[in-house]
């Protein structure tokens, strides 16, 4: 291993990140191909999952002898497309590094010993921290069953989401807003409770970015109590609303949504409310690998009891509501400190008027 190995590869992990939002269920994989320190060809998997990065980094390009950086073990086996694996031996490859081993059984060393099978020198673990966190959707998704979770707050100063009346528009200024968007199309799907539901009628697209895809979105609603006829029902058959509800959801509920053209499905609901493992597992079995929530306080508790919660992004406003307003996160149930959740600081900074705290769950992969 080499610097310009380390370098190349932080290239390749970049690139694949474009993919993010875009994959699912696939990982987002970048690959750059280099001889003699010149990069000949650079790919990223592509929007839907297929072609693969390595194939896209192949194309109208003589890569005999070259090295190929790739961000996830190229995969060894035949689904819709050739491995990829095989892609590189037949382009006269001398050298792969890679970042990461893939835990999908299919894959799982394959791809790697296919490679040296073939006289190919295989380096691995190269920049692993890094691609792994890019990738964490994937392979929570793979590994444990649920996808990666971002919760969003926007709060004032002490810590409050809306007024007594329920009034939240805007506490953030518009810049936040537009990253907000922006955070949305870097997620599969976009979560929200049946409460901020009701009270905020959200559509959750993602606007004035120029994207061309949406995420899906998903609303938590044990008894299908939200309207139908609102502005997610509006947009249903053009871009997806999947419902997670209770087995008591009125039949009647689940036919106008159904009407409209959104999924629904069925879900735990206890005495304290929704199964989160449950939700999260019904969603990863769909291909979800990232959900990026939205609220409301209590949906954000449940998430953050469950010790569900890999990333928190917090836009804090100059602003001051008091004890009278919604509390950003509902209860938590703690009685001691130690029980807290804990998240390590990765990035502050200014968005317009307010601050962006990012913050990592310190259960790091």
């Amino acid at each position: 291993m080499t610097e310009a190995d380390r370098r190349f590869m932080r290239l390749a992990i970049a690139l694949g990140q474009r993919g993010l939002g875009r994959v699912w269920p696939n990982p987002a994989v970048g690959c750059v191909l280099v001889r003699e320190g010149r990069i000949l060809g650079r790919g990223w998997t592509q929007p839907g999952g297929r072609p693969h990065a390595e194939v896209m980094a192949l194309r109208n390009c003589d890569a005999r002898g070259a090295t190929a950086y790739v961000s996830l073990e190229p995969c060894a086996h035949h689904g819709q497309t050739p491995p990829c694996a095989d892609a590189l031996i037949k382009a006269g490859v001398a050298r792969v590094v890679t970042a990461l081993t893939d835990p999908d059984p299919r894959v799982a060393g394959r791809g790697h010993a296919m490679l040296r099978g073939a006289g190919i020198e295989v380096v691995e673990r190269v920049e692993t921290e890094a691609a792994a966190r890019a990738n964490a959707g994937f392979l929570l998704r793979v590994t444990q069953g649920r996808p990666f979770v971002t919760l969003k707050l926007a709060l004032t100063l002490d810590g409050r989401i809306a007024t007594a009346s329920g009034q939240s528009r805007w506490i953030t200024g518009p810049e936040a807003r537009r990253m907000v968007h922006a955070l949305r199309a870097r997620h599969d799907a976009v979560l929200v409770g049946a409460g901020t539901a009701r009270a905020d009628d959200p559509d959750l697209q993602v606007r004035g970015l120029g994207v061309t895809h949406q995420p899906v979105r998903v609303v938590a609603a044990r008894g299908l109590g939200v309207d139908a006829g609102g502005r997610l029902g509006a947009s249903a058959r053009e871009i997806p609303v999947w419902l997670l509800h209770g087995p008591d959801a009125p039949e009647d509920a689940r036919a106008r949504w159904r009407d409209r053209g959104a999924g629904l499905i069925g879900a735990d609901f206890g005495a304290d409310g929704l199964h989160v493992a449950g939700m999260l597992r019904a969603l990863a079995d769909r291909g979800i690998t990232r959900v990026f929530c939205e609220g409301g306080g209590t949906l954000a508790a449940q998430l953050l009891r469950a010790g569900m919660v890999d990333a928190v992004m917090v836009f804090s406003a100059g602003k001051f509501i008091g004890s009278e307003g919604l509390a950003g996160i509902g209860d938590l149930a703690l009685r001691e400190l130690a029980d807290a959740a804990s998240f390590e600081l990765v990035e502050t900074r200014a968005v317009g008027s307010d601050i962006l705290h990012h913050w990592r769950s310190r259960r790091a992969l």
